[in-house]
Parts: C-alpha cells; sequence; structure tokens
C-alpha cells in the first residue's frame, strides 16, 4: 500500500482525501502544518507528498526545497486557480506535477498514479525489480536505463522522474517527431484532455540541465524532435 502524506491546513480536505484514498488502496497522513509535515517526513518512509502552495507557518514552496535538499520523493502541489506564478516556480524546484483546487477527485487520482508510475520507473520504489534495460546515447547525452541516470557532457546531472520520462522517451525516438499528445501521456501519464502546462516547464527545466549537448527542436503544433547537434 502506497503511503501519501498531506500537508495541508484545512482539515475537511484531509478527511475527504483519507477516506477516498482509503478506498483506492492509499494510505493518508495529514499535516495541517508545513513544521509538522516535514517533522513526519523525515521519520516516516511516504511514497508521494500532497503539498499545499499556502500553509499557515511556511510557505509550501519553502517546503519543496527543504524536500529537495534532500529527498526526489514525488510531490504534486495544491494550489489555487490564480497561483500561476507559484505553479511555474514549483516545477522549476522540482515539483512533479500541480492540481488546482478546487479538483475532482478522479483527477487527483490520476495524477498520483502517474507520478508514482514515473517515480518507481526511476528507482525510488523499493519493490520495483530492476530490469536490465540498457543505455542511450545520442550526442553528448548518454543515458543509463538501468540506473536511471543521465551524463551530460562526462557529468552526472541530476533530473526529476518526469523530466527522466521525457528525455527517455525523445531519446528512444531520436531523429523522429514525437507528438506532445503522445508525449503527454507516455512520458507523464496525463491524457489529451488535460492541460499541457507542466510539459513546457519541464522541457524549459530540462533544457536548461542538457545545454547544447544534444538539440530539441520544437514543431511548432506538433511536438518535439531530439537529434545529435553536428559537429563544426
Amino acid at each position: 500500500m502506497n503511503k501519501i502524506l498531506l500537508i495541508d491546513d484545512d482539515p475537511e480536505m484531509g478527511e475527504l482525501l483519507s477516506t477516498y484514498l482509503d478506498g483506492e488502496g492509499y494510505s493518508l497522513h495529514h499535516a495541517c502544518t508545513a513544521k509538522e509535515g516535514l517533522k513526519v517526513l523525515g521519520s516516516n518512509d511516504f511514497d508521494l507528498v500532497l503539498l499545499d502552495i499556502v500553509l499557515p507557518d511556511i510557505s509550501g514552496l519553502n517546503v519543496l526545497a527543504k524536500i529537495r535538499a534532500d529527498s526526489s520523493i514525488p510531490v504534486i502541489m495544491l494550489t489555487g486557480k490564480g497561483d500561476e506564478v507559484d505553479r511555474v516556480v514549483g516545477l522549476e524546484m522540482g515539483a512533479d506535477d500541480y492540481i488546482c483546487k478546487p479538483f475532482p477527485l478522479r483527477e487527483l487520482l490520476a495524477r498520483m498514479r502517474a507520478s508514482l508510475r514515473r517515480s518507481a520507473m526511476n528507482g525510488n520504489q523499493k519493490t520495483v525489480t530492476p530490469t536490465s534495460r540498457g543505455k542511450l546515447s545520442v550526442g553528448a547525452l548518454e543515458i543509463n536505463l538501468d540506473s536511471q541516470s543521465i551524463m551530460v557532457k562526462g557529468i552526472e546531472t541530476h533530473f526529476t522522474a518526469a523530466e527522466f520520462s521525457i528525455i527517455e522517451h525523445l531519446a528512444t525516438s531520436c531523429g523522429k517527431l514525437v507528438e506532445r499528445d503522445s508525449l503527454m501521456e507516455t512520458a507523464l501519464g496525463r491524457t489529451v484532455d488535460f492541460d499541457d502546462y507542466v510539459l513546457n516547464v519541464h522541457m524549459s527545466n530540462l533544457r536548461r540541465k542538457i545545454g547544447d549537448s544534444v538539440s530539441i527542436k520544437t514543431i511548432r503544433g506538433r511536438g518535439y524532435m531530439m537529434t545529435a547537434r553536428t559537429q563544426a
């Protein structure tokens, strides 16, 4: 059973999600403050964090920074509809996804399952049995699918589970167009009726990290194509 940590100061939200997720096979622990959430997270083995942006003691973004300082656990930010800047900053700081309040419970569940699936593929779930998948090399980018690590020009570089999933899909189809809808569904676990805002931010983040090691072209209105850069 996956253990979920909710950090949110709304007691009704905690009760609602606890009842709903219990019926879906998840165990939820609800922390009403940032300090409580960080303390519980440090002493327990959780699989995913649901983190509210607005907390009574510490900003959700500051909590995210503390989590990311020593953990790659999947984090889904809970935001208000008008918190666009906070959503961007949260994703840039390493959040896996976000969902706007109020949200349909089925949509939250879908986002959770997608994040947990990426985390499992990225080696964060202890129950996953490793399988040998080999390596991919594109330009100055070396992707080890077994260790879930990436070397950029010979230097190991940290990528989030979502970023790794995107890079893997683009590299596997090197030289070919990868449609946005396909990338949304296969790499991020989002169906085409979800907005593609998260994909835009993840693409921006990973492009910054890979620099000029490879080329990722945007095919306007269609998708992306990864190619090795031509040597001068």
